[in-house]
């Protein structure tokens, strides 16, 4: 099972405020456990809202809305894809995160090809595994 861990934006991510040098360096010790157990798939921070922008579709329109957006809590300041065998692996692997009060994190299973059933014909389950692979290989 795969899970996207979502840490949500603060005051201080959207005003770019960076991690101290002490919060970098217990980050990297988390992920470095979590690679050796052989969860971590993917690890990233995310720019302010400000650096960003919204694409809203509206039949065959297309609006742009530059950032910075309003409402802090609902944005997204980083994030984890792990493999785990449970949401309570995951679960038990973010509560040893570094964080402090006030962070909030979300967790949400990534659909897996099987999860859409007949819906994923042969041919659009072919085209996913192909894919694949490309992908992986541009990191």
């Amino acid at each position: 099972m795969r899970f996207m861990v979502i840490v949500k934006a603060s005051k201080d991510s959207e005003a770019g405020v960076l991690p101290t040098k002490e919060i970098l360096a217990e980050m990297g010790k988390f992920n470095e456990e979590l690679a050796k157990a052989g969860v971590l798939l993917a690890a990233e921070g995310l720019q302010a809202s400000s650096t960003g922008a919204r694409v809203r579709f509206s039949g065959q329109k297309r609006t742009v809305i530059d950032g910075p957006f309003a409402e802090t809590k609902e944005l997204v300041a980083g994030f984890w894809l792990w493999q785990v065998k449970s949401k309570q692996e995951a679960i038990d692997w973010l509560k040893r995160a570094p964080f402090d009060s006030g962070t909030e994190v979300e967790i949400r299973q990534v659909f897996e090809p099987e999860d859409f059933g007949c819906n994923l014909t042969p041919e659009l389950r072919e085209q996913e595994e192909r894919l694949r692979p490309q992908v992986a290989g541009k990191r």
